[in-house]
């Protein structure tokens, strides 16, 4: 596992981001709040930032995970596919549920996100083991 890996983990994880959000679109902007224009797409779609923020972030966890791995020896397609949705579900999710929580929003919201997270992680793992 090294750069490369890491490199190719984090565009799985945003091609990932990028299927799931394009499926969950109308429930997901429907509560979390984001404004969409005429056409009913999102306002700010046109807007970079979101999208270079995601990569990169993709690119940290990918780098992050691929650190933990190697210090607890997951290196097969299996351990990185349970590690990382393990990671997902049991560090991510519960950051997104209590800050969702706090900040009053829909539960539903947490579901989409988390499930984008786990499901993201378990991704990055698998990526992370084939190389």
């Amino acid at each position: 596992m090294g750069f490369l890996a890491v490199i190719a983990a984090g565009v799985a994880a945003f091609v990932w981001g990028a299927i799931w959000y394009t499926v969950m679109a109308k429930p997901w902007m429907a509560v979390s709040g984001v404004e969409v224009d005429e056409t009913g797409q999102p306002a700010n779609r046109t807007n970079p930032v979101p999208y270079i923020t995601s990569i990169i972030a993709s690119f940290l966890v990918a780098g992050m995970m691929r650190h933990v791995f190697v210090l607890s020896g997951v290196d097969t397609v299996g351990e990185g596919l349970v590690s990382g949705l393990g990671i997902g579900l049991f560090m991510s999710v519960p950051w997104l549920a209590t800050n969702y929580g706090f900040a009053g929003r829909p539960f539903r919201l947490t579901l989409i996100d988390g499930a984008y997270a786990a499901i993201g992680s378990a991704v990055i793992g698998t990526v992370l083991t084939l190389f």
